[in-house]
């Protein structure tokens, strides 16, 4: 009868090793929260105007999304505009936000107008679906009537048109956003369909949906605020919020 050859076993690990491999994990799990679970984003819907409710709901979630380890957050827009006060106050969290945040001008037939396109402009990738269109964004007058009349005098409307145009000049600027656009959209109220405004260089991309943006916006570099972000959206799971009656009022 033939002989059976005994395997070799394999040397169980030590208390110490044991203990190593836990702490190698436990430490991935503390610097890159996400590595055991698949990415997760942020979806906000905006489907309203531009007010102090509106900003509290973004600036809140934004918070929200940074501290879940949220890769990114994404801001689907639809607005005619809205308050100077609440759109600076939106626009200074996306910028400052320790994620990258994304407005995406959706669904078709959607329009990011006045305050609405200078939020755009300030995200850190501006996108938009086809069949959207953005800009209209000259100052409405504060007192709501024609000029020289019940609005503001000719002279207050020039020193708020020539704020604004400093305003939106430099948030282009930062973004690397085509200037004399957002000048003429805030001077001339010119509005641009999606994909003029990408050959324009106003925004980054056009996508037809959700799962197109997430699928164009996977593997893009974003440098902010001296941190570099390659944002890993092909195969993260949406997690939406929307602004109920209660938000809006």
């Amino acid at each position: 009868m033939g002989r059976h050859k005994k395997g070799h076993a394999l040397p169980e690990p030590s208390v110490a090793q044991v203990g190593a491999w836990c702490i190698v994990v436990l430490a991935a799990m503390l610097l890159f929260p996400g590595f055991l679970r698949a990415s997760e984003i942020t979806a906000l819907e905006i489907k309203d105007a531009i007010s102090p409710a509106t900003a509290s709901f973004i600036v809140e979630n934004i918070d929200k999304a940074v501290s879940s380890n949220r890769v990114a957050i994404i801001i689907q827009l639809d607005t005619p505009g809205g308050l100077d006060t609440a759109m600076r106050e939106i626009i200074q969290k996306e910028m400052n936000a320790q994620i990258p945040v994304i407005v995406y001008v959706s669904p078709p037939g959607a329009r990011a107008a006045s305050a609405g396109a200078i939020i755009t402009l300030a995200a850190d990738v501006a996108a938009m679906a086809p069949g959207t269109n953005i800009g209209a964004a000259h100052p409405v007058g504060i007192g709501g009537g024609p000029e020289g009349e019940k609005g503001e005098s000719p002279t207050m409307t020039e020193k708020v048109t020539n704020d604004a145009v400093a305003y939106v000049r430099s948030i282009a600027r930062e973004r690397g956003r085509n200037e004399q656009w957002a000048q003429d959209a805030v001077k001339k109220s010119i509005s641009t369909p999606a994909h003029e405004a990408l050959r324009l260089k106003v925004i980054d991309v056009v996508a037809a949906n959700m799962d197109d943006l997430l699928k164009q916006l996977d593997g893009r570099t974003i440098k902010k605020n001296g941190r570099t972000f390659m944002l890993n959206t092909k195969d993260a799971r949406v997690v939406t919020e929307e602004m109920g009656l209660i938000s809006r009022s």
